[in-house]
């Protein structure tokens, strides 16, 4: 997801990348992470990404003001491994998974929760790893990757991770993933 890397991460996430959900501001723009094999699926949560989106793909010029930070003014993927995000299910994920209240302005889920709504609706058997949030402890990593700690999670006021790790605690208790990460 986003510009989680692969290279120099094999042992923790393998090798290959099927699918690539990303927004502007967290595409890969460097092409060492090129995969000709990886489809990147563009999930739009602002009309300024489509706008953004279009430009890149047409050749226009770049407007980088409307984001959290500046999003990437050219792809290392070409344009028949892109495809679209449905809107809905950014929806689903949010009002019929996580129940956000329609009214919540500016809360959407993260790109996490938004790959496993759209596992649910392609795959026959959904596994997951590394949605373990540990708010115990601000310092520890947010990722596998970088150095973001815990605190700027809880610092964010884009998402309910609260919300998502009650659904998450669900969604394996009930074995509708396979949990791969380990306690």
């Amino acid at each position: 997801m986003n510009s989680g890397p692969v290279l120099g991460y094999e042992e923790e996430v393998g090798t290959r990348t099927t699918f690539r959900l990303f927004y502007p501001e967290s595409v890969f723009s460097n092409s060492s992470h090129k995969d000709p094999n990886t489809i990147a699926i563009f999930v739009a949560f602002k009309l300024y990404d489509l706008e953004w989106m279009l430009k890149l793909l047409g050749n226009g010029r770049i407007h980088r003001t409307n984001f959290w930070k500046p999003p990437a003014s050219k792809l290392i993927y070409i344009p028949h491994q892109i495809r679209v995000l449905d809107p809905f299910l950014i929806r689903e994920t949010a009002y019929e998974l996580l129940h956000f209240p329609k009214k919540r302005k500016h809360k959407h889920p993260t790109m996490g929760m938004i790959a496993i709504t759209l596992a649910f609706h392609i795959c026959h058997e959904v596994h997951i790893a590394g949605f373990k949030y540990n708010f115990s402890d601000f310092m520890s990593p947010l990722h596998y990757y970088g150095n973001a700690t815990m605190s700027s999670m809880k610092a964010n006021i884009y998402h309910d991770v609260t919300a998502e790790q009650l659904f998450l605690k669900k969604l394996i208790e009930k074995n509708f993933v396979i949990n791969l990460t380990q306690d």
